[in-house]
């Protein structure tokens, strides 16, 4: 009956809301009891008994009554549904984009963004039917033609067993169908999220596509998973037709057969007409809750569906256990011309024979690689491309765990701290920096949200960017575009470095962070990447050896090992890896 326990368990964040929904319900169906015994009264006394209208107006008064109260339980276990459904929503969306974050990066991607977007609004929406229409719905069914029989069956004993009969053969092939609707709407779900993962890929990737001439055939790609998520839909909703009509025969079976003995038995005498009366207007009703759950089974069969792919995220173990920040005690403080914050500054960076693969251990990154960083110190992490340069970093910022090995800051564990403290120590410029459609200060302050505009200003002045940024339409208001995209390559770079000096954290990060940049522009900003160096640990992953001179050390990856390490003239003397790494970027 599509009843997940994970989704039965979220329902204990609402428990008001569930609980008035099943009240109401079963409310509701009481009082079409009593509307039902007023209305037969009425007519048998009116029409059979020749009763006047005063004799049967206590009656009138008691189905008028009984209407009106059940019209307003109706509306009640409605709003109450959609109450539940709501919150159940929202706190589920919120968990869902938690755990995204949680899980990181390295996690994403490995997944499709269109796929994950599709699961977090679609997804997740689809469970608006589930909580709202379809587990009401089954209370309903549970609960008022149970009491229909308990009311019945004193009454009518014969009317009472056919009911008891025949009502259990609408939930019977409800689950026959259902076993060949959840294979049909699984298939529809996944053709789905293809659909959206596919169509996000082709817009990120529209200018490359239209260059190399393949945007029509990425058309012809996306009508032609179109139409496979058009044929799942239509299969779905052949099935659930199907039901629906088998359901509403069986319910219309099941009220005819009790119409006909009670009919019968009416004929010969063996029932009153106000006892037949009764039971033939409950009849419908007895069935009407069955009949309603077989038209949204189908909302319980998405919801569950969809479900399936939204704990799976869920339930995604964390790479790293989520603790409380450690006490700042035993760390020391570094004191800026801005705040005080706890600091790892006069502490060493250690790996201690750290080992890291991807694909469950099929492609080795790091074999057992040991390495220090100093306090103050500029080292330099250079190699050959997939030497394990990313997976250093990834592993400093946390978005990964060691697998064998350990890191060190002094002598604490780096996995023994909260993710969320340390990297508020460290400061990161990536070679391709990720700006969000929003405000360039907005921007530049995503490192420290409650900077003022001033102190935006003088990042950007040191990063030199503030010249172009005043050149904008709205300036430091400026909306820059998804992804950075209304600047250029070397102007996305400098915000990502005020970014950093913005930040103003113990722990330096460069990533290549001059690569857009023209002769010029680098230039001036190796003197102010000099003076955010000052005082701090810092790390250059380097690509273009130019950057690597003035290192206190250079650490050379090699297939994911160490290689060798030293200065740069040390290194260029031995003649190794350096050196040939040296000679084919050119001279140094």
């Amino acid at each position: 009956m599509n009843l997940d326990r994970r989704l039965l368990r979220e329902t204990r964040q609402a428990t008001p809301s569930l609980l008035a929904v099943a009240l109401c319900g079963w409310l509701a169906g009481a009082l079409l009891v009593g509307q039902a015994w007023a209305l037969s009264q009425v007519v048998a006394q009116a029409f059979l008994e020749g009763a006047m209208l005063r004799d049967v107006a206590i009656w009138l008064v008691a189905f008028a009554v009984c209407a009106v109260a059940r019209s307003a339980l109706v509306w009640g276990g409605q709003v109450a549904a959609q109450h539940l459904a709501s919150t159940i929503k929202h706190n589920l969306r919120a968990r869902f984009a938690a755990q995204l974050v949680a899980l990181g990066p390295t996690y994403a991607q490995g997944e499709r963004s269109g796929e994950l977007v599709t699961t977090a609004l679609e997804g997740i929406e689809a469970l608006d039917a589930y909580f709202g229409q379809y587990l009401p719905q089954l209370f309903n069914a549970a609960l008022v033609p149970l009491t229909f029989l308990l009311l019945i069956a004193p009454l009518d004993p014969i009317s009472g067993i056919l009911m008891a009969v025949t009502a259990p053969l609408i939930p019977f092939f409800m689950v026959l169908i259902g076993s060949q609707a959840e294979q049909l709407t699984r298939r529809q779900w996944r053709a789905l999220r293809i659909m959206g993962a596919h169509f996000l890929d082709v817009l990120q990737g529209l200018t490359t596509l239209k260059v190399l001439g393949r945007s029509t055939e990425q058309t012809e790609t996306i009508a032609r998973i179109s139409d496979a998520y058009r044929q799942r839909t239509m299969a779905v909703l052949r099935v659930t037709f199907l039901s629906a009509l088998m359901l509403e025969m069986l319910a219309t079976l099941g009220t005819a057969i009790v119409a006909v003995e009670v009919g019968l038995r009416l004929l010969y005498g063996s029932l009153s007409f106000q006892q037949a009366f009764f039971v033939l207007l409950l009849a419908p009703e007895f069935y009407m809750p069955l009949r309603t759950l077989g038209a949204r089974f189908h909302a319980g069969v998405a919801g569950a569906t969809a479900a399936q792919r939204i704990y799976q995220v869920l339930e995604t173990p964390l790479a790293m256990p989520q603790i409380e920040a450690p006490s700042t005690a035993s760390l020391p403080a570094l004191t800026t011309h801005t705040r005080t914050l706890p600091s790892v500054t006069d502490l060493p960076i250690r790996f201690v024979d750290v080992h890291f693969a991807y694909q469950d251990g099929m492609r080795p990154a790091l074999r057992g690689v040991s390495l220090e960083l100093l306090p103050g110190q500029k080292a330099a992490l250079v190699g050959p491309s997939g030497s394990g340069k990313s997976t250093v970093v990834q592993l400093l910022l946390r978005f990964i765990e060691p697998q064998q090995g350990s890191i060190y800051v002094g002598n604490v564990p780096l996995d023994s701290l909260d993710p969320t403290w340390w990297r508020m120590q460290v400061a990161w410029v990536p070679q391709l920096p990720y700006l969000l459609n929003a405000s360039v200060a907005d921007n530049i302050r995503l490192g420290r949200p409650d900077a003022t505009m001033e102190e935006v200003i003088a990042a950007a002045r040191l990063a030199h960017a503030d010249t172009f940024i005043r050149e904008l339409p709205a300036g430091y208001d400026t909306l820059i575009g998804e992804r950075g995209a209304r600047l250029s390559g070397g102007q996305a770079q400098r915000i990502a470095i005020a970014r950093a000096f913005l930040k103003d954290a113990p722990l330096l990060i460069l990533d290549e962070a001059t690569s857009s940049l023209d002769a010029h522009h680098e230039e001036l900003l190796q003197a102010s990447i000099a003076q955010l160096m000052y005082g701090r640990t810092v790390l250059v992953i380097a690509h273009r050896l130019t950057t690597t001179q003035d290192a206190d050390v250079i650490w050379v990856l090699s297939e994911g090992r160490i290689a060798e390490h030293g200065r740069h003239h040390e290194l260029l003397a031995r003649q190794g890896l350096y050196y040939r790494l040296a000679t084919t970027y050119g001279p140094l």
